[in-house]
């Protein structure tokens, strides 16, 4: 049996829909679907069950017999009940259909649905009403309904949800158990329920499919690990070093401040009278085409363009040219670029590399204290990198250099993190990486963030101020 789901676009409610789903499910794979709460896990696994109204493209190969658990479908079965309480007409109050027959309503099997109620120790409940169960009883009852229906795919929404620890165990053994005989499609939140027979993994972020792995490719399973530590993971940004002082800033004032600027070069203006004013607390991106004056704008800001002392420029309680030195502006700065990443060749171990931003440094070659190195091992754990803390800078991919950068870039938590078209030559699965890193800094910590890229569909939740420029 394989299932295609093809260009598929399905609409559950007004707010709601998944977008140009591509997905085949092969014989004697087992998937999970994962992703961020809202991202479309349990829309895509209701799909298998015929749930959603299809816009546009096809599904193929949907077997007759889906058993499907999940909380809306627990929701539907409370709904009816309480359907059947028409307690003002009859003059009764209503108790409710007994659990034993809501299993035998859906069993096929009677042998199978008496070793099901046994396993998940249920034969005290048969005669309760379904509604007087608890969430673990009610959760017991949706999973062998699903199970004693003898399905030919069965698909489970967090089916581990609100089951005590010893039948967990026995319901992982017994799925593990009908492997050769059902496939099963699985929504998951933690990395550490999966079974081990899952064989892939799809990701689903705002309504469509990202990613899907196979278990087997170890880097890409890593990777997809991280994503998903970052987007859900409940570590906020490691709080500032008290001993690493950054002075004090008057909140009234904006941190920069730019009065009608101009960059020009010879005759060609790359600028033109240009304002542009960045308060605390507020993330930007900007973006433009090439040769629109991105980087030359950053770089007044820096104090890296010469141009920056015949401009009104006003940046952290200076006026440039008023007898400030460079490196009094910069303390302010976390800055990551791509040509940052050329010049941080060197063979240090992680947690050094984070280290360093204290010292603004391109390698360690300062003692640290051991208040440091217990923030920078918080930024691994954050980066769900902690295993790898001694591990060669060098010797990482090119996406978690990027990462870890960014965290050096916040170690002192500056004002201002200038982030400099940080997805720049990843791949699709770093991109989000990155991407999911700086969503959370705009959410957890106070630095303001400008955020230069290329493309829209890189938009970060929290970034709500834009500039674009354009081209002279």
């Amino acid at each position: 049996m394989t299932i295609r789901l093809e260009n598929l676009t399905v609409k559950f409610d007004e707010r709601f829909q998944l977008n140009t789903i591509n997905w085949e499910l092969a014989p004697n794979q087992h998937w999970v679907i994962t992703g961020t709460n809202g991202s479309g896990k349990s829309a895509l696994a209701a799909v298998l069950a015929s749930v959603g109204e299809s816009i546009s493209g096809t599904i193929e190969g949907l077997p007759a017999k889906v058993g499907l658990v999940s909380f809306e479908a627990q929701a539907e079965l409370i709904a009816a009940e309480l359907k059947k309480d028409d307690a003002d007409i009859m003059d009764v109050i209503s108790v409710g259909t007994p659990v034993r027959d809501i299993l035998n309503a859906a069993a096929s099997n009677t042998q199978l649905l008496n070793e099901l109620v046994e396993k998940f120790a249920l034969t005290d409940t048969l005669e309760r009403s379904f509604r007087t169960l608890s969430t673990g009883e009610s959760r017991k009852v949706m999973l062998i309904r699903a199970l004693a229906s003898q399905p030919d795919l069965l698909v489970l929404d967090e089916p581990f949800d609100g089951l005590d620890a010893n039948t967990l165990v026995m319901l992982q053994q017994y799925l593990a158990s009908l492997i050769e005989t059902i496939p099963m499609v699985m929504v998951l939140n933690r990395f550490d329920e999966f079974p081990d027979f899952i064989t892939h993994i799809a990701y689903m972020d705002h309504g469509e499919l990202k990613h899907q792995i196979n278990r087997d490719d170890e880097k890409a399973y890593a990777e997809l690990y991280q994503l998903l530590h970052l987007k859900t993971s409940n570590l906020q940004i490691p709080a500032a070093d008290p001993d690493t002082v950054i002075p004090r800033l008057d909140p009234e004032q904006p941190l920069v401040r730019l009065n009608n600027i101009t960059i020009k070069y010879a005759d060609h203006k790359v600028i033109d009278s240009l304002d542009w004013t960045i308060q605390p607390n507020q993330h930007w991106q900007l973006s433009g085409p090439n040769g629109s004056g991105k980087t030359a704008l950053l770089s007044l800001i820096t104090g890296d363009h010469p141009q920056c002392y015949v401009n009104n420029v006003f940046v952290f309680g200076f006026q440039r040219g008023s007898g400030e030195s460079i490196w009094q502006i910069k303390q302010f700065i976390g800055y990551v670029s791509t040509a940052l990443q050329w010049e941080y060749r060197v063979g240090t171990g992680l947690r050094n590399v984070i280290i360093s931003g204290f010292y603004d440094s391109i390698g360690l070659y300062s003692k640290y204290t051991d208040r440091q190195r217990e923030i920078a091992n918080q930024w691994l754990a954050l980066l769900g990198m902690s295993e790898r803390a001694d591990q060669p800078f060098n010797k990482l991919s090119y996406g978690d250099q990027r990462l870890l950068l960014i965290a050096r870039a916040m170690v002192k938590h500056p004002p201002l993190l200038i982030l400099d078209e940080p997805c720049l030559g990843l791949d699709d699965m770093n991109r989000q990486l990155v991407l999911a890193l700086i969503e959370k800094i705009c959410a957890d910590s106070e630095t303001s963030v400008i955020y230069v890229n290329h493309h829209p569909e890189d938009q970060i939740k929290g970034i709500d101020n834009y500039l674009a420029l354009e081209k002279h």
